[in-house]
């Protein structure tokens, strides 16, 4: 039923890297500047130790706030001028998240405050733009993946807008990465302030599938892959009268703990539509971003990013990988096995699938400094992780690039050392390190990062 995650390890170190293409080695922004001259400062630092770009959240709900198409870009204008004053590329983030409930926020930037309005007069209130968990709590931080046939719109008009206001600098924007839910990750919100701690580290996490839009898709889902109700009850050993009686699990607890979302029928279904629904969403963002940027410098590359959620993969119960589970990055549809990135390949698959698009499109996985603990409470497998997630990417020909996931990951030397373990296996094309002034601040930070640059940038994605 499950792999002991040591085993795991061992059967991915039997594939092989991608080919060796050119590192690059970016920073985070501050998530606001509100100090121009230690922004500044911190450039200057960045550019000198070898730093190629700096990476700008770019928030929906401080340029789009007063209105509907009422942009104001004045303050990305001041700090996209201080990044190229430095002589370092732009990679803006577009940010369709909030600022502010995960960790490390140090801003308050919620979302369009009209937004909640927008969608009355088409019969959708603010709850139904929302994820709402299994403990009946609504997230604002982001807008929900099953209202993203009305939204989509919202999102192509803040993209286009950006890139007319700012098709003059083109040329000085590398990467463009595109925010797909909470944290600008391709994930449900499953351990976000909303559940009031309920869900916070190292828990299994909270399901959020229970708004009234997710309900409906879920029956439509079931309805499509059944479309005879006697069908459905014989698979699922179920007595329903109609399709409308079909609901997510009403005890989360007892649906993971007794193994019914990988040992039962409704339960495989349940969890398959949940993690097929998130790539689906992120389908969606990636074909909107590539129509919004259509005119804009076809060099540029597109990126998404997705989480290391590493806690819970050595739990030796039915709990074990519960916590990616309810951030859906992966599905219980097989088991988790090297040909199958031990979960990841169709996450990945979906960043390959834009192989013959119009631009590059680069995958980002964070959680590169971290090591394993598979003691409880933590019983994670990080560093793992990251190896998996590195070789199924190379496997697939996808273009990968890590990112740590703490600040302070990167204090102590332990840290860098699994950082620069990570980078040496040859899968992960670059680094953005969060946050600049971790790199800048004169410590452990700036200098192992600028004898990283100097190693990986003179053989590329190869260490000496």
């Amino acid at each position: 039923m499950r792999l002991i995650p040591s085993i795991m390890l061992l059967c991915s170190l039997l594939l092989l890297p991608l080919a060796a293409t050119a590192f690059t080695a970016n920073v985070m922004a501050p998530l606001l500047v509100e100090d121009r001259a230690e922004f500044r400062r911190q450039l200057a630092v960045a550019k000198q130790i070898g730093v190629d770009g700096v990476s700008v959240d770019v928030w929906w709900g401080l340029v789009e706030q007063t209105g509907d198409q009422q942009f104001n870009w004045q303050y990305y204008d001041a700090v996209f001028a201080d990044i190229r004053s430095a002589g370092l590329n732009i990679i803006p983030i577009m940010s369709f998240h909030q600022c502010g409930g995960n960790v490390g926020d140090d801003c308050d930037i919620p979302l369009p405050p009209w937004i909640w309005q927008h969608f009355l007069t088409q019969g959708l209130s603010a709850t139904d733009l929302q994820y709402k968990s299994e403990f009946g709590n609504d997230s604002a931080e982001t807008l929900s993946l099953w209202a993203d046939n009305w939204v989509l719109g919202q999102y192509v008009e803040f993209m286009q807008a950006f890139a007319s206001h700012y098709n003059q600098l083109s040329d000085h924007i590398s990467e463009i990465n595109i925010s797909m839910g909470p944290a600008g990750e391709l994930r449900y919100p499953s351990y976000n302030s909303h559940d009031k701690g309920k869900t916070a580290y190292p828990s299994r996490g909270g399901f959020q599938a229970y708004s009234r839009l997710a309900i409906a898709d879920f029956r439509q889902a079931m309805q499509q892959k059944y479309p005879q109700l006697n069908a459905l009850n014989k698979v699922w050993a179920t007595e329903l009268s109609g399709f409308e009686q079909i609901q997510p699990p009403v005890d989360m607890d007892t649906f993971i703990t007794s193994g019914a979302h990988m040992n039962s029928a409704y339960g495989r279904d349940f969890i398959q539509w949940y993690h097929q629904a998130l790539l689906a969403h992120g389908k969606r963002m990636l074909d909107s971003a590539l129509l919004a940027f259509s005119d804009f410098n076809a060099g540029i590359e597109l990126g998404f990013k997705i989480p290391g959620i590493h806690w819970k993969i050595a739990a030796d119960d039915y709990s074990q990988r519960s916590a990616e589970l309810a951030a859906g990055l992966i599905s219980t549809a097989s088991p988790y096995r090297v040909d199958n990135g031990f979960g990841y390949h169709s996450i990945i698959a979906l960043a390959a699938s834009y192989a013959a698009a119009s631009r590059p499109v680069v995958l980002h996985f964070t959680a590169l400094e971290m090591a394993d603990k598979p003691a409880a409470p933590d019983q994670s497998m990080a560093k793992s992780l990251v190896n998996w997630v590195g070789a199924e990417a190379s496997r697939q020909q996808v273009a990968l690039k890590g990112e740590n996931a703490l600040a302070d990951g990167i204090s102590h030397s332990a840290g860098w050392d699994n950082i620069q373990a990570a980078l040496s296996r040859g899968d992960y094309s670059g680094i953005t390190l969060l946050r600049m002034e971790q790199a800048t601040n004169g410590g452990v930070g700036q200098q192992r990062y600028q004898q990283l640059i100097q190693q990986f940038k003179r053989t590329p994605g190869v260490a000496d």
